[in-house]
């Protein structure tokens, strides 16, 4: 049986898992559009991309895709569907999903006309006009999308980021996906250090254990697809049989996770044991700024935002803190997070920037990776204290704002050039003083501003400004 299929993505993530089905599962006809992942294969590749995906979300059968402007459009479409080749008598069959820019907007009546376009065509099959809908689970979702429509039969059930692993998080846990891509992005394959400081759950150093290892993500848990009478069960048997042997064995790694919280550090230690890789990591309680970090190696880093865990200021001052400790360490340096002023706070430009979502969070990857002397120190770097230091008593300081009215470092600064020497507009200022008929500043004698009033009476048709009255006979007061 030979078969299209989708997986979701998180935004950013489509080549990552691109390359996932390419290089590891072998496929060629791939493609990748914006925030999923299309792909053609038999049962053996729904099975395979369940198991050993990444960076999906989910794994779903694209069954149809056709144009609907109307009720009777989307009925007709859906129906032409062979859904007696997927779903049984006594199946459940539950109906899901959103409508964007279409007139069939809504979402609740799009669900009952596919609801009952499937039971017409299933009832003509079967030769009942009733589902009881008590046996195995068969998620149907549609999308609607400027009047075109597609629908899927969903293989997953529970969303592939949730391994098994970690049934219990912190208030601000990483999704298991994005932690994996930001080691792939990265290119960690466990022959060098590993160090995260913001462990938190500990996803990071768990799912880069797992990618060392070479150990299938998917392995501890369960897929709706497992109990569909089209897929034999010796498939997803052998299939984790072949999983297993290729996990590999007698590998070192180096890998350390570590969190200013002990309760943080103790959920850590514990999922870790959950996944089968805790003897490949150590944990410790330290505070990021302040601990000692290898010389050489990958840190990887999910610090507080300022959204759920601290406040905005607090996380800009641990942002600088981190620069601090780390910005001049020949570690290879990978942070995510959501503030786009982050590599001011850090004290140096990033090598590089992926954009990227955490569920509904846009954040950025900031990576460090080129030789601490081409890292590039920002403009107005906070953190930069002892650059002020060297540069206090040379000469005025510097900077790019605009001069405000009560900034009188700003009007100091364009009173002189580098040259300490007064600006043409001192001369320019003088030149005018003249034509107004008083002494420029620093060559008056006696009252300059009685002379300058006696002059304007005794010539009441000189206009201040040079310019000639409208009418010489009645000059203006």
């Amino acid at each position: 049986m030979n078969l299209e299929f989708c997986c979701p993505t998180l935004f950013g993530l489509e080549g990552i898992v691109a390359d996932e089905l390419r290089f590891g599962g072998k496929l060629t006809d791939v493609r990748a559009e914006n925030g999923r992942v299309l792909f053609t294969g038999d049962p053996n590749t729904l099975i395979w991309a369940n198991m050993h995906l990444r960076c999906a979300e989910r794994v779903l059968i694209r069954l149809a895709s056709f144009p609907a402007y109307d009720f009777d459009g989307l009925f007709e479409g859906t129906k032409a569907i062979p859904w007696e080749n997927f779903l049984p008598v006594h199946a459940s069959f539950p109906v899901k999903g959103h409508s964007l820019n279409s007139k069939l907007f809504s979402v609740p009546d799009c669900q009952k006309i596919i609801k009952k376009a499937i039971v017409d065509r299933l009832g003509a099959h079967y030769g009942i006009s009733w589902f009881e809908e008590n046996g195995e689970r068969y998620q149907i979702q549609f999308s609607i999308m400027h009047d075109q429509v597609e629908i899927f039969l969903d293989t997953s059930g529970a969303g592939l980021h949730k391994r098994g692993y970690r049934a219990n998080a912190n208030a601000a846990p990483l999704r298991e996906t994005l932690a994996a891509a930001m080691v792939k992005v990265a290119r960690w394959r466990g022959r060098d250090p590993l160090i995260d400081p913001f462990c938190g759950s500990g996803t990071i150093p768990i799912e880069a254990a797992m990618i060392a290892l070479g150990r299938a993500p998917g392995l501890m848990r369960t897929y709706d697809a497992e109990k569909w009478h089209w897929i034999a069960d010796t498939a997803w048997k052998d299939a984790r049989e072949q999983a297993i042997s290729e996990v590999r064995t007698g590998v070192e790694l180096d890998l350390c996770a570590s969190d200013i919280d002990p309760d943080a550090v103790a959920l850590a230690r514990d999922n870790a044991s959950k996944a089968g890789v805790a003897q490949f990591i150590r944990f410790e309680t330290a505070d990021a700024t302040r601990r000692a970090y290898p010389e050489t190696g990958t840190l990887f880093a999910n610090p507080p935002y300022g959204e759920r865990l601290l406040d905005k200021e607090s996380a800009q001052q641990l942002y600088r803190g981190m620069g601090r400790a780390l910005a001049k360490c020949d570690l290879r340096q990978y942070y995510l997070t959501s503030d786009p002023e982050f590599e001011r706070f850090y004290g140096y430009q990033a090598d590089k920037r992926r954009k990227l979502y955490n569920g509904m969070i846009r954040c950025d990857l900031y990576m460090y990776f080129k030789p601490v002397t081409e890292r590039r120190p920002m403009n107005g770097n906070p953190g930069g204290r002892a650059d002020a230091a060297a540069r206090k008593g040379t000469e005025p300081r510097r900077t790019d704002k605009p001069m405000g009215r009560n900034d009188q470092t700003g009007k100091k600064e364009r009173m002189f050039d580098k040259g300490k020497k007064p600006f043409a507009r001192r001369e320019q200022q003088e030149d005018r003083g003249d034509k107004r008929g008083f002494a420029p500043r620093g060559k008056r004698t006696g009252d300059g501003l009685g002379q300058r009033k006696s002059a304007l009476r005794d010539n009441r048709t000189a206009d201040p400004n040079g310019r000639t009255p409208r009418n010489s006979e009645k000059p203006r007061t």
